[in-house]
């Protein structure tokens, strides 16, 4: 395998269903038919070119933490010193610009309802500009995974991603310990969850099975390479927002989610009068007019046209990284 090969079987076919085993980044080498040494020196290189984020990972929203969407209308000559403000908080872990006259788009992840709300607010404050609070309240397809070998078909190629009821996850001391540890990402060593153990003060069977019954009980989406879109040439970002009345937005949310170059489907909560829209989708392409025809085809194909919309390109991405669900502090 030559090293361009490890590179995209790493990238594509890894970035779900990584092994929870005690030497897991082996196993990928055995299965690629490559050495544990190679697989663990090119995730390295590809976290320093900036092509991967983390290994590790994805918790489903709202089962850890409280995260929220928010926006800012902020004028253009104040962009990049509101975009720092924001930046600063180590709660805040995606920040872009959109082309809106709410042009700054960020989330906020905390470790409670009442440290968000905290974060919005001193946002608020400080920056002085009108700020949209958008908490999800259903979601449809949530998963930034991205095939890598070609175009997707725009076929209604799976299944909606609509959460099945779940017990309610009560993090424990020792929970709290081990996502302190791993929100960050695995450490890129032989053997990943020993070191995790040794932070959370558990053992390593013991991390290897609390992470798997996360994941069995979809506190976990999916454990694998988080990859960074933008570096891997996914570079036309769109978010698509519907009104949509809301004895029909699940339908429709539900029909948007099947489609395979959506990455990102869910129903947000409206605030009135600056901003109706309800249905929300995220297209990640690799060029605005591709984007522009999927989102027609989702218009004529889900019983979209009509209904009030808008269409937020990107423009610059301020801050890109991991959610930080709890902090240190919080899990001694």
């Amino acid at each position: 395998m030559t090293a361009s090969d490890l590179e995209m079987r790493l990238l594509n076919d890894f970035q779900r269903g990584f092994p929870l085993a005690e030497m897991p980044f082996r196993d990928i080498a055995l299965s690629l038919h490559a050495g544990e040494q190679e697989v663990l020196d090119k995730l390295r290189q590809m976290q320093a070119d900036g092509s991967v984020s983390r290994v590790g990972a994805v918790f489903r929203p709202h089962r850890v933490g409280a995260s929220c969407l928010a926006a800012l209308a902020v004028p253009q000559d104040s962009l990049e010193a509101v975009a720092a403000l924001v930046n600063a908080y180590p709660e805040v872990n995606h920040n872009y610009e959109r082309e809106h006259r709410y042009n700054l788009w960020f989330v906020v992840t905390a470790a409670d309802e009442a440290r968000r709300t905290a974060i919005l607010s001193e946002i608020e404050r400080k920056t002085a500009y009108p700020l949209l609070f958008l908490p999800m309240l259903a979601d449809y397809h949530i998963d930034l995974g991205f095939d890598l070998h070609g175009i997707p078909h725009g076929e209604k190629s799976r299944e909606p991603d609509v959460v099945k009821p779940q017990a309610e996850f009560i993090p424990q001391a020792e929970d709290k310990r081990l996502v302190a540890a791993i929100q960050g990402g695995l450490p890129l060593v032989s053997r990943p969850y020993k070191e995790i153990a040794a932070q959370a003060g558990l053992s390593e069977a013991q991390v290897i099975r609390r992470l798997g019954e996360m994941e069995r009980g979809d506190v976990i989406k999916r454990m694998g390479i988080i990859v960074r879109h933008h570096e891997l040439g996914f570079r036309s970002n769109a978010m698509a927002v519907w009104d949509v009345p809301n004895d029909i937005v699940d339908a429709l949310g539900r029909c948007i989610g099947h489609y395979d170059f959506v990455t990102l489907c869910y129903r947000r909560r409206r605030q009135l009068p600056d901003w109706p829209y309800n249905l929300y989708c995220m297209i990640h392409g690799r060029d605005r007019i591709t984007v522009k025809g999927q989102l027609q085809q989702l218009k004529e194909q889900c019983s979209l046209v009509g209904l009030p919309h808008e269409v937020l390109f990107s423009r610059r991405r301020f801050k890109q990284c991991g959610a930080r669900y709890v902090e240190p502090a919080m899990a001694a």
